[in-house]
């Protein structure tokens, strides 16, 4: 008969393993949802690696700037006042504005979290929290497994950098409307992020419309039309979420018994 101290260290191995495993697979997921995603910053990136030359950055300061503030529209925010040779503070300010809305992004994916989780790994999924990389990940079922974002940060986070970097290098020599045809590349993205779940989901669907129109009416009408666009988008995410989820909110599956599905489900 097995030794109790023997069969617990053994459960204890196989259980590591398993979740090594476990994680390994997450991993790879993440990569492999994340390799559309690091091409596409690549691409676009090139526009930003411009935008860092004409600010006066060299190759090597675009690459750090983007690998350390993974935004497009922040970035653009910060290279233009550098440009401009604005204060400190002024840059500062710009770049929290135009990123705001990040801080709603990580607010969202930690819900997703198991209860637990260790600080450094809410830290370093925080650390890239990009549009794309919160679709893909909110999209997911289940509790956040921070092995996923971590996968789909290896590639996407050096895409991004090594783009801008190159984009630095190659300054002028892309004719302009070559690098404005670049720039739709972001938006076809985003298209891949939203039409799947819209597809499968009437409501989703129907706020993803109403997005598009009321951000249309947040750009011309007076007042909010003169706020940066991370400040509407800001707006826009909590008056939308906040309706979706006041008219549509999501309710637990209950069993035949009236009770919710799962309750008792080990109680056998």
């Amino acid at each position: 008969m097995r030794q109790k101290g023997v069969f617990s260290t053994d459960m204890t191995e196989s259980f590591e393993s398993a979740l090594a495993k476990t994680r390994r697979e997450v991993f790879l997921e993440g990569v492999h949802d994340g390799m559309p995603i690091a091409l596409g910053y690549f691409v676009v990136s090139f526009t930003l690696g411009i935008a860092a030359r004409n600010a006066g950055l060299d190759p090597l300061q675009g690459f750090l700037a983007s690998f350390f503030n993974n935004a497009s529209a922040g970035e653009y925010a910060g290279f233009t006042v550098i440009e401009a040779d604005a204060p400190y503070l002024e840059i500062v300010l710009i770049t929290i504005v135009a990123n705001a809305r990040y801080m709603l992004m990580s607010c969202a994916l930690s819900q997703k979290f198991q209860p637990g989780t260790s600080i450094w790994h809410r830290i370093f999924v925080g650390f890239d929290v990009t549009d794309e990389i919160f679709g893909i990940t909110i999209a997911r079922k289940g509790p956040l497994n921070p092995y996923y974002n971590y996968g789909a940060m290896a590639l996407a986070l050096p895409g991004w950098a090594v783009g801008t970097s190159l984009g630095v290098v190659a300054g002028n020599i892309l004719p302009p409307a070559v690098v404005s045809a670049l720039s739709v590349a972001l938006y076809g993205m985003f298209l891949w992020v939203i039409i799947p779940p819209a597809k499968k989901n009437r409501i989703v669907g129907g706020l993803v419309l109403a997005s598009f129109a009321l951000s249309y009416l947040a750009s011309i009408l007076p007042g909010i039309a003169s706020c940066s666009s991370g400040t509407r988008t800001i707006i826009l995410t909590v008056l939308i979420a906040g309706i979706g989820a006041a008219l549509f909110p999501i309710r637990e599956p209950q069993g035949q018994d009236g009770s919710q599905e799962g309750d008792d489900r080990h109680a056998a």
